[in-house]
């Protein structure tokens, strides 16, 4: 059985990823890198399996075409 993906915060994701705030949020808006997902009403956090693809992968990261994305708005893709 898979193991429960974990949430991952912001400072997790700096450390992680080597970016800037601003450049995940661009990267997010860009479609280039995952997206957020709320844990709360002032929470947000990544799934631990999302930023793992992206650092095994940044430049061919795209959107998750997966059809389990638990309520993920990744299917505006051509906003922006």
């Amino acid at each position: 059985m898979r193991e429960p993906d974990r949430i991952v915060r912001m400072k997790t994701v700096l450390s992680r990823t080597g970016l800037s705030r601003s450049t995940i949020y661009r990267n997010i808006r860009k479609g280039t890198f995952p997206p957020q997902i709320k844990i709360s009403t002032n929470g947000a956090g990544w799934r631990e399996s999302d930023i793992n693809r992206w650092v095994a992968d940044p430049v061919g990261w795209r959107a998750a075409n997966d059809n389990n994305e638990l309520g993920g708005k990744a299917g505006k893709h051509g906003a922006g």
